[in-house]
């Protein structure tokens, strides 16, 4: 069975870094796209980045814009996020997904608390 298992979050002050990982199993690893996403209590989930099958990278957040990078290694079957310049706003749980070859639904993990405070 698909299963993603996001890690890497906790707590980091503001302007520090992070890089969540998201580690695949249960699937073959390189048919499908990845996206990460964050979700506030109370706020809509919002979609932060994709990496297609080939590796090419898509950014949909304007928030984080210039401050995260998204990449996937196959080998062991991860896809991470690097985000950097940290804010207390990015403050969320960060989830990722994954969805296969000409599918419409997605697999989701449990997702990786993020908290930004001094």
């Amino acid at each position: 069975q698909v299963q993603l298992v996001e890690s890497g979050g906790g707590l980091v002050q503001p302007g520090g870094s992070l890089t969540l990982s998201c580690e695949g199993s249960g699937f073959t690893f390189t048919n499908y796209a990845f996206s990460w996403h964050r979700q506030v209590p109370g706020l809509e989930r919002e979609l932060l980045a994709r990496v297609s099958r080939s590796g090419d990278s898509v950014y949909f957040s304007s928030s984080m814009k210039g401050r995260i990078t998204i990449s996937r290694d196959n080998a062991k079957n991860t896809v991470y996020l690097q985000m950097n310049s940290l804010r207390p706003e990015d403050t969320a749980v960060y989830l990722c997904s994954a969805r296969r070859a000409f599918s419409s639904s997605d697999w989701w993990g449990q997702g990786t608390q993020v908290t930004v405070s001094s």
